[in-house]
């Protein structure tokens, strides 16, 4: 609310002149000369104004009840000065006016640009004056419509929710009086420790200097602050729950039958060992190279950090400086990144994890952890690399080296350059030495240790072979199956596999074939292209032995050992020649079984009809089935003994018929053949159209050799994760037929391969086996036992980019005596004796 006052202007004015006129003597006292002011007034027009101006109480009663009316506040503030009171009587009915003036005028509307009404005041240009109405901060201004607003002003204020409480407030002040007496007496201190600058009482750029009660306050604001830095940040970190993946993830180690490393798959070597199975020389080996303090510190080195600070902050180098605990919460925890962040975050985990976790704990997680190459992490896998054994097996020299490794595989592997042999036998020297500083080796055993020990040039564990991958695939799906293991658990690695290969056989076997391929290529390039050999040996016990899978698991990754691919042909004849001296034949409806012995007689001619109790067996076609011998050679009657070793067809399909073919399959898979490669229950049954693998063929011949226990083929004897052992599935042998019946089997199989093969063995030698031709010529079998240990073998031709049907051999097989399958079998079995 603005107010325009020239009409106070020319009453001033008028009042001026006034006073003048009244005290005429004014000018007369100034020697008659008038002194006009800036804003043109006299001397004597001033004196006579102060002379003229009424005390406070000459007030009229009307201009006090005026004044009241219209500051309600008025009487409560202090008299003006005597010298500076104006009569405002007038100027306040003048200012009321214009006020009412002024409202009404707001009323109306005026249109913009409108020029104000005739009778309205003019103000002057350069000498306006504005009054501005007092209003309080909290009071709305007063418009047409704010009565409500004045009213909401009126009432007694809310207390502010952010405000303390009345009983808060108390309390503080309570505070504030019980420490006043305390403050009073700091209060001194701490005015001296205020630091001003520059210093008055000093000279020069020494007035810049600060004091020295300056330094110490300053120094100690400088510990406090950075011991609460390290408080809360020590109580804000956390030891992490999730640790790296390469920190958890091991790889899984396969042995050969004698303990030996065979192979190993994962994407890193790591084995995890219990602290328990690592000798205590190997231990302090580590200690005295990194952290012979280890035992007794907090789990960091201030010396250590310092000096990495320095190095880099102060030269923008990077230094280890850390402790084993350290070390071990940047393997597991955190990255290999060099940064202050990285090892500030260290050392606060580090802390902690040292107040949580036991020494032992920490030691052997670092152990475990830490990269020693050659690909491999931790202690155990860096023994096998370097010097082939396990790490308990270490002694103190070749613990010492593996500990100089730490500080970096790549400057201390002596195989890689001179340079690292030389550094690596310096360090080697040093930490031999320390372990006898600290007490951990004594002079009499440091002497033994004066030549350096060289590690092996190689990795032996990345010497695998290529037939080893075929062996691991076999071994690892044994383990998965019996030992109940996840694939993801099984990916995570640590598994030691001890398998049941035998490495002599699996080298023998390897390379009977490898001959085999290689007189297969010089006799007929075209036919030696798609040639497949497949061959397993098997313990009676069903103990795998060895297998040839394929030239390379690489190039072919299915495995020919395990396949079940071709026909066993007359390889198949032992099973039925068991099922009938299991369980007896029927020859006629109605009629009870008849034992059969080796000694039964059965037609042996080419082309005789099969025939059942009800009459001749027809095919569906309406044709009588008959049997074919090989070459369409006829036998007259032939016992069922002699048949099997003349490898006749004819007795057999008929013995399977009188026997009853369910009865055959049943033989079949006691003896260890498994139900999914069992042919259709027709005649044909008996002449081989099921279709065994090499191991399971294998597998039947030997329950034959074990009296008639059969025992499923297992191809690992032990699993164990970070030396744990885990836990398989048994497989207790059972019996598959009668001892008597598997004897007559072998008999039978014996005189089989000497009439095949004479003179190949000595007579006094237990040695059975039988070859196994198809009906079309597309397989050939040799399947036998020597020595409790039964082998298969087969040779078959297949062109894998056009079909997946056999195809003739065209002599691959070779002749009549001399047989490739044979050839293989006696390559792997030699010697007979």
């Amino acid at each position: 609310m603005q107010l325009k006052v020239d009409p106070l202007r020319r009453h001033q004015a008028a009042a001026e002149r006034a006073n003048s006129a009244e005290r005429p003597d004014a000018a007369e006292r100034s020697g008659g000369a008038e002194r006009p002011d800036r804003a043109g007034r006299s001397d004597r027009a001033k004196r006579a104004d102060r002379a003229q101006r009424p005390d406070r109480t000459e007030r009229s009663d009307r201009a006090e009840r005026a004044d009241r009316a219209g500051r309600p506040d008025a009487a409560a503030r202090p008299a003006p000065d005597e010298t500076m009171q104006l009569k405002v009587d007038s100027l306040r009915r003048e200012q009321a006016a214009a006020e009412r003036a002024g409202d009404a005028a707001e009323r109306t509307e005026r249109p913009d640009g409108a020029a104000p009404s005739a009778g309205a005041p003019q103000p002057h240009e350069t000498m306006q004056l504005r009054i501005v109405r007092q209003r309080t901060p909290d009071a709305p201004e007063r418009t047409p419509g704010g009565r409500a607003e004045l009213r909401a002003a009126r009432r007694k204020p809310r207390r502010s929710a952010l405000a303390p409480p009345p009983a808060l407030a108390r309390l503080a002040a309570d505070a504030g009086r019980r420490l006043a007496p305390v403050l009073a007496v700091l209060a001194p201190y701490a005015e001296k420790l205020r630091p001003v600058y520059p210093h008055p009482d000093r000279t020069g750029w020494r007035r810049w200097l600060p004091s020295w009660r300056q330094w110490i306050g300053a120094a100690f604001a400088s510990v406090g602050l950075t011991g609460l830095f390290l408080a809360v940040a020590y109580a804000a970190t956390d030891v992490p729950d999730n640790l790296n993946s390469y920190a958890t993830q091991q790889d899984n180690v396969y042995f050969w039958s004698d303990g030996t490393p065979m192979a190993r798959t994962g994407w890193v070597q790591r084995q995890a060992m219990p602290l328990k199975d690592i000798p205590e020389d190997v231990r302090w080996a580590v200690l005295a190279a990194e952290n012979e303090s280890f035992y007794t510190d907090p789990g960091i080195s201030l010396k250590g950090i310092t000096r990495a600070l320095y190095r880099t902050v102060g030269q923008g180098d990077t230094e280890g400086g850390s402790t084993i605990t350290q070390q071990y919460v940047k393997n597991v925890y955190l990255n290999q990144n060099q940064n202050l962040g990285r090892k500030f975050t260290e050392a606060m985990i580090a802390l902690k994890l040292d107040d949580k976790m036991s020494k032992d704990k920490i030691l052997e997680g670092y152990l475990n952890t830490s990269w020693f190459g050659r690909g491999t992490y931790g202690i155990q896998r860096a023994a096998q690399a370097y010097f082939g054994k396990d790490v308990s097996e270490l002694d103190v020299g070749q613990a010492a080296f593996l500990a100089s490794l730490l500080k970096g595989a790549g400057l201390y592997d002596p195989t890689l350059n001179p340079k690292n042999h030389d550094r690596a036998v310096e360090r080697w020297t040093w930490i031999l030495d320390r372990m006898v500083k600290i007490g951990k080796l004594s002079p009499a055993e440091r002497a033994k240790y004066r030549t350096f020990p060289e590690p092996l040039k190689r990795n032996p564990l990345y010497d695998t072979g290529q037939q080893s991958d075929y062996l691991v695939e076999l071994a690892t799906q044994y383990a998965k199956k019996s030992g109940h293991i996840s694939d993801k658990e099984f990916d995570l690695g640590g598994y030691q596999i001890y398998t049941t290969f035998d490495r002599t056989r699996e080298s023998t076997l390897t390379a009977a074939v490898s001959r085999a391929r290689k007189d297969a290529r010089a006799a007929g390039a075209e036919a030696a292209k798609t040639a497949h050999y497949g061959a397993a040996s098997v313990a009676s016990d069903g103990r795998i032995l060895a297998v040839y899978g394929g030239p390379d698991h690489r190039t072919q990754g299915y495995n020919e050992s395990n396949a079940s691919t071709v026909p066993a042909g007359s390889a198949f004849q032992p099973f039925v020649y068991a099922a009938g001296l299991q369980n007896g034949v029927v020859k006629h409806r109605d009629e009870p079984r008849r034992p059969v012995t080796p000694d039964t007689v059965y037609n042996g001619d080419d082309a005789v009809p099969v025939t059942t109790p009800e009459g001749p067996y027809w095919d569906r076609s309406g044709r009588k089935v008959a049997a074919r011998n090989d070459g369409g050679r006829s036998y007259g009657p032939i016992s069922l003994r002699r048949a099997l070793a003349r490898s006749v067809n004819t007795p057999f399909m008929q013995l399977g018929v009188d026997t009853g073919l369910d009865k055959v399959t049943r033989t079949a898979e006691a003896a260890g053949l498994l139900p999914s490669s069992m042919g259709p229950q027709v005649p044909a049954l008996s002449l081989g159209s099921s279709r065994p693998s090499a191991i399971r063929m294998a597998n039947g011949y030997a329950t034959f050799a074990a009296q008639g226990l059969h025992t499923e083929p297992y191809s690992v004897r032990r699993i164990t994760r970070n030396g744990t052992a885990v836990r398989l599935d048994a497989h207790p042998a059972r019996r598959a037929v009668s001892a008597e019946t598997a004897q007559q089997v072998t008999d039978a199989l014996g005189d089989a391969f000497r009439t095949e093969h004479p003179g190949a063995a000595p007579a006094a030698a237990l040695v059975a086996g039988k070859e196994g031709d198809t009906e079309d010529d597309t397989a050939s079998w040799f399947a036998g036992t020597a020595r409790s240990v039964s082998t298969a073998v087969v040779v078959y031709r297949m062109d894998l980019g056009k079909s997946l049907e056999p195809l003739p051999l065209k002599g691959l097989a070779g002749t009549s005596g001399h047989r490739v399958a044979y050839s293989i079998w006696d390559g792997a079995m030699a010697p007979l004796g």
